[in-house]
């Protein structure tokens, strides 16, 4: 073992560098195929946002023999500097910084992608016009799909890249079907399948993610053994775009929507006090309605052409089934009209899951029938499905509760 200096423009970064028998074995163990890939030199993007899962991922793929390029999507969009270096936590002016620092670090190329127009169409406009709808988006999911994968595999691609890869914890893995799914992570903690289930079989194809076989704990030791400076680094918890979390007032901010205030209604439509405006609430939110009911009080429905916001009991929050559309199959081809199939749901990221019956009631649109009652189906979030063998078959939009 022996330290080397590696020179960079802001810096010097002081590097370990370990002989075979020093890194743990799984760093190195590589499959055949990962031997045929390696034999090519295949070329690979990862994206870079200066956090330590993506560092160690463009890591281990160097390791392995591929041809490691990093890139960080710039997707801030018309702001101060002040503003970028505390907006965009994935991607904002202090992950370029830390994702430069790394890439030296690793001797590998890196690049800054702009992807602020692709960004802006595919998340923040999509986010804004689901809270007018009454719905709660979930921009990490669209902005994996249009941006993460479709914009950044599309750059990737052209610059005669054969893969992407990000430090996402999950596992692509190719079925006996022939078809291309993710498997849950070895970190169940960290597992972030549910966020990922949108992605096309083109996209699953062309992608590796190199984190998914291991605890964090253990990335974030690969990132000391190798002395990256971020290996301590906090996770970034909120939505990049709005780091404060305050989503209603960026809708204000950045778009011409008028938010009225509005009427609380129980269930029997009896009014209960004022709301602040449906883009303040979600259904299961029970903080900050500002209601002294006697019992705990939660959202049950937002009902945008009366502009009231809809408060029940705990039983009433819970429901046993939902409608899906814009259905995404990834280890099944898909349901024909009237099939049904057994799997397990998840309707939010935190969810454990809960058995149930799919039954496709349309070209696009599902029924999902629980086996137990579950709280809070949300309109505009995911609901993702997974085999007996914790494979993602597939996943949805929410439509609607059925109670």
């Amino acid at each position: 073992m022996r330290d080397t200096k590696i020179s960079s423009r802001s810096q010097d970064i002081r590097i370990r560098m370990f002989s075979r028998k020093d890194l743990n074995p799984r760093i190195h163990g590589v499959s055949q195929k990962r031997k045929t890939m390696v034999m090519n030199k295949k070329k690979v993007v990862v994206g870079m946002s200066g956090g330590v899962d993506s560092s160690v991922a463009a890591y281990l793929l160097k390791e392995e023999g591929f041809d490691v390029v990093g890139v960080t999507m710039q997707i801030w969009q018309d702001e101060d500097e002040e503003r970028q270096q505390s907006n965009g936590g994935c991607c904002g002016l202090s992950a370029v910084d830390d994702a430069r620092r790394v890439a030296a670090a690793l001797d590998i190329p890196y690049y800054v992608m702009n992807f602020k127009n692709e960004f802006k169409s595919s998340v923040i406009d999509y986010f804004i016009e689901e809270y007018k709808k009454g719905r709660t988006p979930n921009p990490c999911i669209a902005c994996n799909r249009y941006v993460k994968w479709e914009s950044l595999l599309h750059r990737s691609l052209s610059i005669g890249a054969d893969y992407i890869a990000t430090g996402h914890y999950a596992k692509v893995v190719k079925l006996k079907n022939g078809r291309y799914s993710l498997h849950t992570a070895k970190s169940s903690g960290k597992d972030q399948t549910y966020a990922l289930y949108n992605l096309t079989q083109e996209q699953l194809a062309r992608t590796l993610m190199p984190v998914g076989d291991y605890e964090k704990d253990e990335i974030r030791k690969i990132a000391e053994r190798i002395s990256l400076r971020i290996a301590n680094k906090p996770d970034s918890q909120d939505i990049c775009f709005v780091p404060d979390g305050d989503y209603a007032k960026f809708i204000e901010e950045n778009s011409d929507i008028n938010i009225r205030s509005g009427e609380f209604v129980n269930t029997r439509g009896e009014v209960l006090g004022t709301h602040k405006g449906i883009t303040h609430y979600t259904i299961g939110q029970r903080k900050g309605l500002g209601l002294s009911l006697g019992e705990p009080a939660f959202v049950t429905k937002i009902d945008v052409d009366n502009n009231q916001v809809v408060i029940g009991n705990s039983l009433e929050v819970l429901d046993k089934g939902l409608i899906a559309d814009r259905v995404n199959w990834m280890s099944i081809e898909g349901l024909k009209m009237g099939e049904s199939i057994s799997l397990k749901a998840k309707i939010r990221y935190s969810h454990k899951g809960e058995n149930c019956i799919v039954k496709a009631i349309s070209d696009d649109k599902i029924s999902v029938e629980f086996e137990h009652p579950v709280r809070a189906v949300t309109p505009g979030q995911a609901v993702v499905f997974y085999d007996k063998d914790s494979y993602v078959a597939g996943g949805a939009t929410i439509v609607e509760a059925v109670k």
